[in-house]
């Protein structure tokens, strides 16, 4: 059984990414995980491909262990994993709740980092890992503090994979986009921390970018030339003016 694995699949780009694989790929079938059910059932009814809701919490790390037995069980092979589940909280660090802080950490970092674990064991030559960064992932982001720092873990985790799966012909690419409109800004979005946005884009525009990225096998994949070459001017400023003028940006220096 060839299948694919989507986490993060009820809304967002999580959804837009299994739309997108559905219409390209020819699969036994989807796993489409994430923890309202309902939405992944509709999903049935859009999708040419078999899809199995597997409605589950990754925040809890325990509940990986379902997604391994049913591995175990079925020893499928996974053509494709996408991570697509996350959350962030949005302020100063010290005010914002801890609990919703280390949940957030959990579940963009180490969720992602156990479900690569628990599936490579049945990936083979030409299937391949799809995780979701930022374009947080390149800078320290003050009042994104653990978003950032937990989407910089997916771009280095994601990259040095890569490398140690290369002899394996497993590929893997992580997705940085900028500002996206989905229901992660209307959870986390706070007008007094985040002012300033140069360019909204969709979910679909991620998808799709990322499947023709896919294709060609690039190890990152960003939309829009104003993200990319956001990502190059970073890499050559000194990170506390990157800080700063992100800061100035949202008008809380």
């Amino acid at each position: 059984m060839r299948i694919a694995i989507v986490t993060g699949a009820s809304s967002g780009i999580g959804r837009e990414l299994l739309l997108a694989i559905d219409k390209e790929q020819e699969l036994d079938e989807i796993w489409a995980i994430a923890r309202r059910s309902d939405r992944l059932e509709e999903l049935k009814e859009k999708c040419r491909n078999v899809i199995r809701p597997i409605p589950l919490d990754l925040g809890d790390l325990d509940q990986i262990d379902h997604i391994q037995r049913l591995l175990e069980e079925e020893k499928p092979q996974v053509h494709l994993l996408v991570n697509a589940a996350g959350c962030g909280v949005f302020g100063p660090f010290e005010e914002k709740d801890l609990k919703k802080q280390l949940a957030s950490a959990q579940l963009n970092s180490l969720a992602l980092t156990a479900m690569c674990h628990v599936c490579l064991p049945y990936m083979t030559n030409g299937d391949s890992i799809v995780n979701m960064g930022s374009n947080s992932s390149w800078q320290p982001v003050p009042y994104q503090t653990v978003y950032g720092a937990s989407k910089s873990y997916v771009l280095s985790f994601s990259r040095a994979l890569g490398r140690e799966l290369k002899h394996r012909g497993v590929h893997v690419m992580v997705v940085c986009p900028g500002w996206i409109k989905t229901e992660f800004q209307a959870v986390a979005k706070h007008d007094e921390y985040i002012r300033y946005v140069d360019r909204w884009y969709e979910a679909w525009e991620v998808a799709q970018q990322a499947m023709k990225d896919l294709q060609k096998k690039k190890t990152v994949s960003i939309l829009g030339a104003p993200v990319r070459n956001q990502v190059r001017l970073v890499k050559h400023l000194p990170v506390d003016l990157v800080m700063k003028i992100w800061c100035r940006q949202q008008g809380i220096e």
